[in-house]
């Protein structure tokens, strides 16, 4: 950004900070953070990601070839590899979603000539050309320094399908699935950590009865083994279950009373919880142009993740007391309407501030719950739902929602802390007016996150710790003139982290936020 922008966007903090005066008491928040008690492990696998062959999220967003005059490593484009490794990313979601289940592995692997040309019947009718397949995905999380998650095929595939792909990713190179590997590229066996077993089988996936569904779990959690050595105790692989579809909890009360009744001889690892933020269905609010009464709209339908998660834990629960099995949020987000002009099965939408802060007050709640979320994956990664990042042939944009997910990126596996927000953070029959969390990382340093979901006002919050003392607090301020600030290609660093502090004064740490913004900050004693 040039030095003359940052200016600008200092000098609007300030503003805001300098009007808490004329405001009175009432625009101080109190915190309490208990340093003396940290509680769960922030698992970094809730800042997952999840990449679906829809729109242009793998092909363009991922995928340019070879030969394209777009910087790339074996066909994936270099500016996005780089960008993604800014985020830590712990996994990423492939191929989907609904295109999952109508994904059949062997046209995608091979040399080009021989792969097939299909139809993606879920998402637009376009041709599918299987260029990008499993050792193109697998060379992809490599390149970004990721874990893979692979979704199984459970509604037009079969267990013999599911168990032979799992064969040629891992099995030992003297096998013949291992020597058809080999012959693609890559000897060595494949690290597979996480596999879905289908997705959304009480819809897309097939619309099956709970029951039915785990009829099938059965199946493939015991023939789709993974034959890597290398992949044992602690890197074994986890097996993830469909689960929830919003508040329902059928599938969820049949897969854990399996699980827990042990009517199979081995396990699985998860059960997955599937929630977007769209306000109404289907999808009908606008990505750009919206106010203050949109805004609102929003973030209070993405605070009630917090209820579907409480509510899907006491489930657990009650077969699962010792809090074994994770829930893993692997599709959440906002879903607006496309964009206009773009095809309605692209799922092409902006990303704004106020998305960039639905993402903060979901990862917030993410780690509130980490005793029982353990990994969890925003729909989706490039160009398709709340994306981190935006492109248009060589072009390339970070969105708000990126730089929430970099801000954050010192909570992964960090120690959570227990914050209370007092009375005076919520403002009646409205938003509240300040979400925060806090965390110590696995060097032992402090993190304080604060949320001002106020669309108008700044707030100052005053937070004590107790456990441990407090001199000064450095971090970065994400804002924007509007809620409905986005960045563009022709503007692509309008909405993007300012710096911020905040200093003791009488014991604890004063720290003004300005309205409808994400700080992250380390406190220093």
């Amino acid at each position: 950004m040039p030095r003359s922008s940052l200016l600008v966007c200092a000098a609007a903090i300030l503003r805001a900070t300098y009007s808490l005066a004329a405001q009175g008491t009432d625009s101080i928040v109190e915190l309490r953070v208990d340093a003396s008690h940290p509680g769960p492990t922030i698992d970094r696998n809730i800042f997952g990601q999840f990449a679906e062959h829809l729109g242009n999220g793998v092909y363009d967003g991922i995928w340019v070839g070879k030969d394209s005059t777009i910087p790339n490593v074996r066909g994936i484009r270099s500016d996005v590899v780089e960008a993604l490794r800014a985020l830590h990313v712990p996994n990423v979601r492939w191929p989907g979603g609904c295109f999952a289940d109508e994904y059949h592995w062997r046209d995608g692997i091979g040399p080009a000539g021989v792969r097939k040309t299909t139809v993606n019947a879920d998402w637009g009718g376009v041709l599918e050309p299987n260029s990008f397949g499993t050792d193109e995905y697998m060379d992809f999380i490599s390149q970004i320094g990721s874990e893979a998650y692979i979704s199984v095929n459970v509604g037009s595939g079969t267990p013999a399908e599911a168990a032979a792909w799992m064969a040629y990713m891992t099995a030992d190179p003297a096998t013949s699935a291992g020597k058809e590997r080999a012959a693609n590229g890559h000897p060595a066996p494949y690290r597979v950590k996480y596999l879905g077993i289908g997705n959304e089988s009480w819809g897309c996936g097939g619309a099956m009865t709970p029951d039915y569904y785990v009829s099938q779990l059965k199946i493939y959690a015991r023939f789709a083994r993974n034959y890597n050595p290398m992949q044992s105790g602690d890197q074994a692989m986890r097996r993830i279950a469909v689960g929830a579809d919003g508040s329902k909890t059928d599938y969820v009360e049949a897969v854990m009373r399996a699980w827990h009744d042990k009517v199979w001889s081995w396990d699985i690892e998860g059960v997955s919880l599937h929630s977007y933020t769209s306000a109404g269905w289907p999808p009908a609010h606008p990505s750009t142009h919206f106010g203050d009464s949109e805004y609102t709209a929003f973030l209070k339908d993405a605070l009630n993740m917090e209820g579907l998660i409480a509510q899907h834990s006491r489930l657990m629960d009650q077969y699962d007391p010792q809090k074994k099995i994770p829930l893993v949020v692997d599709e959440w987000g906002a879903w607006l309407a496309p964009l206009p002009g773009s095809n309605p099965g692209f799922l092409v939408q902006q990303n704004s501030l106020r998305d960039a802060i639905l993402a903060a007050l979901n990862l917030d709640i993410f780690a509130r719950h980490a005793d029982r979320v353990r990994m969890a994956n925003i729909a989706q990664m490039i160009n398709v739902l709340q994306a981190m990042i935006m492109t248009d042939r060589e072009r390339m944009v970070l969105t708000p929602t990126y730089y929430v997910f970099r801000m954050y990126a010192p909570f992964q596996d960090a120690a959570l802390i227990p914050v209370q927000v007092d009375a005076g953070g919520r403002r009646s029959g409205a938003l509240p007016r300040v979400d925060a969390i806090a965390a110590r990382d696995t060097h032992g340093k402090l993190w304080l996150a604060a949320v001002n979901l106020d669309p108008e006002r700044p707030v100052r919050i005053r937070a004590s710790f107790a456990g441990t003392s407090v001199r000064i607090a450095r971090g970065q301020v994400l804002t924007a003139g509007h809620v409905d600030s986005v960045n563009t290609f022709d503007s692509p660093r309008l909405v993007q982290p300012v710096p911020i502090e905040g200093a003791a004064s009488a014991g604890a740490l004063v720290l003004d936020l300005p309205a409808k913004s994400v700080s992250v900050l380390q406190v220093q004693p």
